[in-house]
């Protein structure tokens, strides 16, 4: 009850459209209650032979009959188009709506979350809300209604008949509450595989170089195999129970109609029951146990459609941990002064990644960032973009804690260049102006000037409308990461947090990146984590981090000089040059 509350406070936008479809729904049910009564008359007229007088009364039920077939179209389309729109335009509001809370959500929420998963709560399980919205809610209105206006007529052509056919009701609900009881854990694990066989596909086609490359093809397929029947195999145990429930509905629905036949059949002998009385009952029987029987579809529906709408509400009841404060403020005029202060932090309880950290960044600066793998380079940068938030201690820009600020505008005040370079599938120049689609050309060409990009890019056939591909596939790796910096350039932003941004490169490339980078030097505050040591010698200030914790500091000069790890690291790298 709890989740069909939250839903159906989603659907009030639409009133509108379901009380027309449910004015249509109610009025179909009056004609399909009236056209067996009209049908009843002409039995009544004609079973002692017809009269002219007779004719012209037969006329008119025709006329009558003509007239509500012809309303039962018009209601049947109010009913049935009316309810499908407002449900279809709900289905495409909750993608939004859930696409929208994934968006927002803190990234350690993702970590233990497969993509192609997600992909499925978002496509798969919110299409199964038309189910809900559009067929159950409609059927239900209508075999009340069509349930209640029968059972009234029954009573009112014989009572003790009617009693009679009610017999087999608790027996079917009974059955009713059973079957969802044991099918809707079948539609969760169903769903629950087919997010998991979404996943796999997802990952697959991200990674088919790497799968091709080590012939890893059959393996894989194999993988895809086991996901995609396991799907089926929860799918068939769901449908093994239903295959199980409809027919016995029906077995218990017929005993009905055997009942109220032979005992029909006694009434008629002993008390005279009229033979348009019979007809009549008959007639509206299989209206009578219609919505009964219709029972089963609904409840497996239901039991399908709440399957999906949990897997839905536990991603928009998700907690997001990092969200404004009620009294954030607007971060302006950011002049690009970084300070960590005994700043501490662990993804994983008891499992210190950043242990007291404290630096002080001017702006205008390059800060480096340097050290082995792991020890927590850029979990510092993503906690300056408050992606997390620290254990302890604080961080401050322009002296403002930036838990303080609101989280737009922090981030508006930062950009970001990662060493896995990311671009949309799109030409060159959406992928430099996606931090300010309202740039110029001229702004872009002058970003991609700055990069160091702006020739290769007017040396391609298309120039700037270039399709980078998707991830940039088209681009080579020093291209991609100098269309990153032409838009972290063309944002603006004071900060600059370039993440391994020449890991990936050859010499000559990684020289057109430095003099990219050298480009910002005095103009953003640059935080800048190396593994080559020869982008960052010009850097202010170099922290040097093991294990969390920052050992050594000072300039290039002034390490080299300690004769420390940082030394050490250089000697290295000289060698292997």
């Amino acid at each position: 009850m709890k989740t069909l509350w939250k839903l159906s406070k989603e659907a009030l936008r639409y009133k509108t459209l379901y009380i027309l479809a449910i004015a249509g729904t109610l009025s179909l049910t009056m004609v399909n209650l009236a056209a067996p009564k009209v049908l009843s008359a002409m039995t009544g007229i004609v079973k002692d032979g017809v009269s002219a007088e007779d004719l012209l009364e037969i006329r008119k039920l025709v006329i009558i009959l003509i007239i509500l077939y012809l309303l039962r179209i018009v209601f049947r389309f109010m009913s049935s188009y009316l309810s499908h729109e407002a449900a279809w335009y709900l289905v495409g509001d909750l993608r939004t709506k859930v696409y929208d809370k994934l968006a927002h959500l803190h990234l350690g929420y993702f970590h233990d979350k497969q993509t192609g998963d997600l992909m499925s709560r978002v496509v798969n399980d919110t299409r199964d809300f038309e189910l809900l919205y559009a067929h159950m809610i409609p059927e239900t209105i209508t075999n009340i209604v069509t349930f209640t206006g029968v059972l009234i007529i029954l009573l009112t052509i014989n009572p003790k008949l009617a009693l009679i056919t009610c017999a087999p009701i608790p027996l079917i609900l009974v059955s009713g509450v059973i079957f969802a009881k044991k099918v809707r854990p079948f539609f969760r694990v169903s769903m629950r595989k087919m997010g998991e066989l979404n996943g796999k596909l997802q990952d697959n086609l991200s990674g088919i170089h790497e799968i091709q490359s080590f012939g890893r093809e059959e393996y894989e397929t194999g993988r895809v195999n086991e996901k995609n029947f396991g799907h089926v195999k929860a799918m068939l145990q769901a449908l093994k129970v239903s295959a199980v429930f409809h027919p016995s509905v029906e077995f218990i629905s017929s005993l009905g109609t055997v009942l109220v036949v032979a005992f029909g059949g006694y009434l008629a002998y002993s008390e005279g029951l009229q033979v348009e009385d019979i007809v009549a009952f008959l007639l509206y029987l299989s209206l009578f146990y219609q919505p009964i029987t219709g029972l089963a579809n609904l409840v497996e529906n239901m039991q399908q459609s709440l399957a999906g709408a949990e897997r839905v509400i536990t991603i928009l009841d998700a907690p997001n941990e990092i969200e404004d404060k009620p009294d954030a403020i607007e971060l302006t005029d950011v002049k690009g002064e970084i300070t960590f202060d005994h700043v501490s932090f662990s993804y994983i309880e008891g499992i210190p990644v950043l242990n007291d950290v404290s630096f002080t960044c001017k702006p205008g600066e390059m800060l480096a960032l340097v050290g082995p793998t792991g020890v927590g380079k850029t979990t510092i940068t993503e906690l300056l973009s408050r992606f997390y938030e620290p254990n302890s201690g604080r961080i401050l820009i322009d002296g403002i804690d930036i838990q303080d600020v609101t989280i737009k505008s922090l981030r508006q005040n930062i950009s970001t260049v990662l060493q896995d370079t990311f671009l949309f599938n799109g030409s060159i120049a959406e992928n430099i102006s996606y931090a300010r689609p309202e740039a110029t050309m001229e702004e872009i060409k002058e970003a991609a000037r700055a990069a160091n990009i702006d020739r290769e890019i007017e040396a391609m056939p298309e120039g700037y409308n270039t399709v980078t591909g998707e991830r940039g596939v088209k681009l080579s790796g020093g291209q991609k990461q100098r269309i990153a910096i032409a838009r972290a350039i063309l944002r603006r932003s004071p900060i600059i947090v370039l993440d391994e941004a020449t890991a990936a490169v050859d010499v000559e490339t990684e020289q057109q990146i430095r003099n990219a980078i050298n480009t910002l030097t005095g103009k953003r505050t640059i935080v800048a984590i190396a593994h080559r040591l020869s982008t960052i010698r010009s850097a202010e200030q170099i922290l040097v981090i093991e294990e969390g914790t920052v050992i050594e500091r000072g300039t290039h000069e002034e390490l080299l000089a300690i004769g420390g790890q940082y030394a050490h690291m250089n000697e290295i790298q000289k060698e292997n040059e």
